[in-house]
């Protein structure tokens, strides 16, 4: 059975996805032993209510430090589902090649730095875009720039507007987070 830690900052409808694949058997022979919010959200709701172990750290400079004191030791991957903070480099490096993160948009393009969510879509938007998507990808220390592990894309029309990008990037996220997971699992 391979260990799952979910970290969120938000609603957690990518979190809920991964515990229904689980459930369903879309993604096998895994748990999740614990999500990590950084802030109080509608995630650490999520848990609870499918009685998975949570703990909320405040984001801040100790995060990274007092996140590697909840993590057990047994944790097979570490998956990043609208989580907002900037981990340490020194985090990324000890958890090397098992964090993994989604990001609303077809990296290299549109990531970085104050790249999410809505940015991100507002960005594609105005940059004239012909197509956009969602991008699964290892976390390293440097932003958004880590190995491409599955991503996905779709054509953007001209009345596309933000709101419309993002409901359509949500079910691309939906489609490929598991697939990604199950990847990186090696099932």
């Amino acid at each position: 059975m391979k260990n799952l830690v979910i970290l969120v900052s938000g609603s957690g409808t990518n979190l809920q996805r991964i515990i229904d694949t689980i459930d369903n058997g879309e993604i096998p022979n895994a748990k999740i032993s614990l999500v990590v919010a950084d802030r109080e959200c509608y995630g650490l709701e999520r848990a609870k209510n499918h009685n998975i172990s949570n703990v909320l750290i405040p984001r801040g400079k100790n995060f990274s430090s007092e996140l590697s004191k909840v993590i057990p030791e047994n944790t097979d991957l570490i998956v990043l589902a609208g989580f907002l903070s900037i981990l340490k480099p020194e985090f990324c490096e000890n958890w090397d090649r098992k964090i993994i993160n989604i990001h609303p948009a077809l990296l290299p393009k549109f990531g970085g730095k104050g790249m999410w969510g809505h940015h991100v879509h507002n960005a594609v938007i105005e940059a004239k875009e012909k197509e956009s998507g969602a991008t699964v990808h290892f976390v390293t220390s440097g932003i958004d720039e880590g190995e491409i592990i599955l991503q996905k894309s779709f054509s953007i029309t001209e009345n596309d507007i933000p709101e419309s990008v993002a409901e359509k990037v949500h079910l691309i996220e939906y489609e490929i987070f598991p697939e990604a997971i199950n990847k990186v699992l090696g099932n």
